[in-house]
């Protein structure tokens, strides 16, 4: 399965949009451009699923100041009990 991400800027901040499917292939790509901006908004209302690496990126993401928006509920809840898990 595919995943596409694309990068636009609003303003000063970074927007990065998720569709699809985040596996450990794209991982690398989508944490070197979150790392460039400061609390990035990570638009997920067209992303389907995450592989465990997918999701562990997006709990660091996170909790680096990024701001999730649009997340499907079971794919919330996986991400919250991950991060009970690190703590």
């Amino acid at each position: 399965m595919w995943c596409r991400i694309q990068l636009r800027r609003e303003s000063d901040r970074l927007v990065v949009h998720l569709a699809g499917h985040l596996s450990e292939a794209q991982v690398p790509e989508l944490l070197a451009a979150c790392a460039e901006a400061n609390a990035p908004l990570i638009e997920l209302d067209e992303l389907v699923s995450a592989d465990a690496v997918g999701l562990d990126a997006l709990v660091r993401i996170e909790q680096r100041g990024a701001q999730l928006d649009g997340l499907l509920e079971y794919l919330r809840f996986e991400l919250d009990a991950l991060s009970r898990k690190r703590v």
